[in-house]
């Protein structure tokens, strides 16, 4: 049987990053159908983060978010865009990169290029480009950016994520029936599998 995964979670949000290498390992060559389920966390116009100048927030890197990047083995840099930008066009990207099978690459791509490479996810050329990378087509892609063709996609897909999912934190890993909310060891994921798999 094979089992179906919701998977929320956000761009700018770092326990995703950590999250998705630890679900990603434990997915490996199993029956398992992954769906990426976009949330924002601070949707436009809501007060964006400023990590940079925030000792708060430094201070929550260095203590928790490093060690568990280090613990599981996940390449992570602070990220030095600051203020986070806003991601409602980072996943109306992901809409358009879904349409051409291309959602899962576009999602590893997005994610890597903010936590690993410091870019700001929240610039169409900046998208565009990576969006080149994991092969699709860049005029497309940007015109339907500027043009907001998956505005009302982005807004039902968070309208069902923050009423009908009633996803209140991310990452959170639906298997089955079975939610998983934060970051997991890959066990946890893979005995979450096995049950849903036992079920039939």
């Amino acid at each position: 049987m094979t089992v179906q995964i919701k998977v929320y979670s956000d761009y700018v949000c770092p326990f995703c990053f950590i999250g998705k290498a630890a679900f990603e390992e434990a997915i490996k060559g199993k029956d398992v159908e992954v769906e990426w389920m976009p949330f924002e966390l601070r949707p436009s116009p809501s007060p964006q983060l400023d990590p940079v100048n925030d000792p708060s927030k430094k201070y929550m890197w260095q203590t928790s978010i490093r060690p568990m990047a280090e613990k599981l083995g996940v390449d992570i840099k602070f990220p030095n865009v600051s203020p986070h930008p806003y991601t409602d066009l980072a996943f109306e990207g992901f809409h358009f990169a879904k349409k051409y099978n291309k959602g899962h690459e576009y999602n590893t791509r997005v994610f890597a290029a903010f936590f690993q490479e410091g870019q700001n996810i929240g610039e169409i050329d900046i998208l565009t480009k990576l969006a080149e990378e994991v092969g699709l087509d860049g005029a497309l892609f940007k015109a339907a950016l500027e043009g907001r063709t998956y505005h009302d996609v982005q807004r039902q897909a968070l309208k069902h994520a923050y009423e009908e999912a009633d996803i209140t934190a991310v990452p959170t890993f639906v298997i089955g029936d079975t939610v998983i909310p934060g970051v997991a060891g890959k066990e946890v994921f893979e005995n979450a599998i096995s049950q849903e798999q036992q079920k039939t």
